[in-house]
């Protein structure tokens, strides 16, 4: 016989089939002559009760069976009597797959903390609530492939391993095969990368940007999706050293463009996790965040705010608010400062526009004042800012000159800047990261409960 999913059984349940289902037990109850056992497999947050006479299996095999257990069920689906589910199965056959220790399965039946949670991570999929988290990210994934795939954009695998800096920050994880213990010096006590696996020194990627860039100057419309590393020494709630971003590129957008395409793209997301993780989201609202779906549905509802950043420190500096960092034209704006935008001035999302240029990426277009770039942060309740990008400059005077004074190695550069020596074109770009949005979708506190594998500083496991 054939497995059939839970999901699938309890959405379009036939009435008095015989049907298998294999999946993990949740929890087991009863009497001598009883079994209660309820069984998830994953396809959905809800579980499938199995109810089981006593004298139809071997003692021990019931004796067994315990939370975490992994068994399949063979029976007929019935409608339930119990309060609580639709159907049931009534068993016929039951097989052990995996025993697990009751006494010693951390999971146990009472409620566990997120940071408990954390500490057991291998097993935290087992839970309700990462389940549903995780069948949400799922969810987002194949609607960002889906969105762009509708609008024409192509993906484009941008590398991993990279001889570039993006951002110009310097904060990245150096890859080399070199013996720790005996690096080979150049006379000036340099690092001699020549002898290196990639004759040159290369990096874990922290932005697809530049090399997706490349492709938006010919195929027109391009986006990346994948990991991305920051060796950022971050403890916050907020920051993960690997996690996934989503960089559009695309040819002859200005930053108008670039904002109207930002604000329907994460609008298509929420509304695609509405429509299609409902249950999971009436869950994580009931269980973790009361207000998650009306704020889901407010952002939904109401256009975001667009301002510049002069405006927006105009309104920071006439707040009552005490800051912990100062407000001041010039600066970058921090968490508290993004949040009370959003959350206590405007009530809804806020896109912020024409940074100062000191605080921004080399790339950046640069407005005719001479002292702003067409730069975007797109910010949201709770999160701060979830989108950042720009329109890039399309000029090749203008970009040298940019590069040469933020002392950047202009020879690292020479195939980027050949973008502008041979058929520039206007174009823009932005990255969302991926792990914020998730956050927001599913109302978590910590990013490293929205990732399976959370990398942070002294933590690799797994």
């Amino acid at each position: 016989m054939k497995r059939t999913k839970i999901k699938e059984l309890l959405i379009t349940p036939k009435l008095g089939s015989d049907v298998l289902v294999k999946g993990w037990v949740r929890t087991k109850r009863g009497n001598r002559n009883i079994a209660f056992i309820a069984v998830n497999d994953g396809s959905t947050i809800n579980n499938i009760q199995v109810v089981a006479d006593t004298a139809l299996f071997d003692e021990n095999l019931m004796k067994d069976i315990s939370t975490g257990s992994c068994i399949a069920v063979k029976g007929r689906l019935v409608e339930s009597q119990g309060q609580g589910q639709h159907v049931e199965i009534n068993a016929s056959e039951i097989e052990l797959y995996g025993k697990s220790d009751a006494e010693t399965y951390p999971l146990q039946k009472k409620g566990h903390s997120m940071e408990f949670l954390r500490e057991n991570a291998h097993l935290r999929f087992r839970t309700n609530t990462f389940g549903a988290v995780f069948r949400i990210r799922h969810a987002m994934a194949f609607a960002i492939h889906n969105y762009f795939n509708e609008k024409g954009f192509f993906y484009l695998h941008t590398p991993i391993i990279t001889g570039s800096d993006c951002e110009g920050a310097g904060e990245m994880f150096h890859v080399t095969t070199m013996d720790l213990k005996n690096i080979p010096r150049n006379n000036d006590g340099t690092v001699d990368f020549k002898t290196d696996f990639y004759g040159k020194e290369t990096n874990l990627t922290v932005s697809g940007q530049l090399e997706g860039e490349l492709g938006a100057l010919a195929l027109g419309e391009i986006y990346t999706f994948g990991p991305t590393f920051r060796a950022e020494n971050s403890n916050t709630p907020r920051h993960l050293s690997e996690f996934w971003m989503i960089e559009p590129e695309m040819a002859f957008y200005d930053l108008d463009d670039n904002m109207d395409l930002a604000e329907d793209f994460v609008k298509y997301l929420i509304r695609y996790a509405l429509q299609n993780c409902r249950e999971d989201l009436e869950f994580l609202n009931n269980m973790i965040d009361k207000a998650l779906l009306e704020r889901l549905n407010f952002v939904l509802g109401n256009d975001f705010v667009r301002m510049t950043y002069t405006e927006a420190v105009e309104i920071l500096k006439a707040s009552s608010e005490k800051w912990e960092y100062p407000v001041g034209w010039g600066r970058d704006l921090q968490a508290e400062h993004e949040r009370y935008l959003v959350e206590k001035h405007f009530k809804r999302p806020v896109i912020l526009t024409d940074y100062p240029k000191e605080i921004k990426a080399f790339y950046m277009k640069q407005n005719d004042d001479g002292k702003t770039v067409r730069a975007m942060d797109v910010l949201f309740p709770g999160i701060g800012e979830i989108i950042g990008g720009s329109q890039r400059e399309e000029n090749y005077d203008k970009l040298i000159t940019r590069i040469r004074e933020m002392k950047m190695p202009e020879k690292d550069l020479w195939w980027y800047l050949d973008t502008r020596r041979f058929g520039t074109a206007p174009h823009s770009g932005f990255g969302l990261g991926f792990e914020r949005l998730i956050l927001f979708v599913t109302g978590m506190s910590n990013i490293r409960d929205v990732i399976p594998f959370p990398r942070t500083p002294k933590n690799a496991e797994f």
